[in-house]
């Protein structure tokens, strides 16, 4: 691949890992992506509502974006987040530049009712992990 053929392509992606929600930026591409900010349609709240994930820093402008290279932050446990009915359908709107400094834009829609009804089982050599709906 010449080095005109090598382009970033950054995606947003809810991740679901044994009951709990990620959210992570990543470069997919062959070259680094600058100036990269995510808007998201509809407002959405993590960490048992005690913030306001859409509107963290890490989505207005990450100055530089490795290929490859992934930042994942803790959303909220999945049983918390749709208790507290978040929006389930999101659509994430990421621009960015590549080396040449060309403006790019991508759309993803993301349905997080499909992890909804998906049962998972805690590791034995875990720590224990409550979730507050657990707790007593």
């Amino acid at each position: 691949m010449s080095r005109s053929e090598r382009q970033p392509e950054v995606i947003v992606d809810f991740i679901f890992e044994d009951g709990l929600f990620f959210i992570a930026v990543k470069n997919i591409g062959s070259a680094p992506a600058h100036n990269v900010s995510v808007t998201f349609d509809k407002k959405f709240t993590g960490v048992e509502g005690a913030k306001e994930i859409s509107a963290l820093p890490l989505f207005k402008n990450i100055a530089f974006l490795a290929p490859q290279k992934e930042i994942k932050a803790f959303l909220d446990y999945s049983a918390s987040y749709f208790r507290r009915r978040q929006p389930a359908i999101i659509r994430a709107t990421i621009t960015f530049k590549d080396n040449s400094g060309a403006a790019h834009e991508t759309v993803i829609k993301h349905d997080l009712r499909i992890y909804k009804d998906i049962g998972y089982v805690r590791r034995r050599n875990e720590t224990t992990r409550k979730q507050p709906s657990e707790e007593s």
